[in-house]
């Protein structure tokens, strides 16, 4: 029996660790967090956790600051980003198993 895949919306990691696989400090990732360009998870006692796709989406922060963009600009894009995604499911509409 495979093991089951990893579940990229499970925040396993902490900031320091999420923050040295994205090459960013961890008053970044805060940052980020304070200006509302992401959302990890929570403990009970309050600890961040980063999942998989928090990383993805810290690594696309970087990318867009290389770019030029500010953080208000970031936003936006990450936003149009979700919503063209979320519109294309849309239009594929439900799949079929065959």
């Amino acid at each position: 029996m495979a093991p089951a895949a990893p579940d990229a919306e499970r925040g396993v990691y902490g900031i320091s660790v999420a923050a040295e696989l994205v090459g960013m400090g961890v008053q970044n990732l805060r940052l980020y967090e304070a200006r509302g360009l992401l959302e990890p998870v929570r403990t009970d006692g309050g600890t961040r956790r980063y999942s998989a796709n928090d990383l993805a989406r810290l690594r696309r922060i970087g990318d867009l600051l290389g770019a030029g963009l500010n953080l208000a600009g970031i936003g936006m894009v990450l936003d149009l980003e979700v919503e063209n995604a979320r519109l294309r499911a849309a239009k594929q509409g439900p799949r079929t198993s065959q």
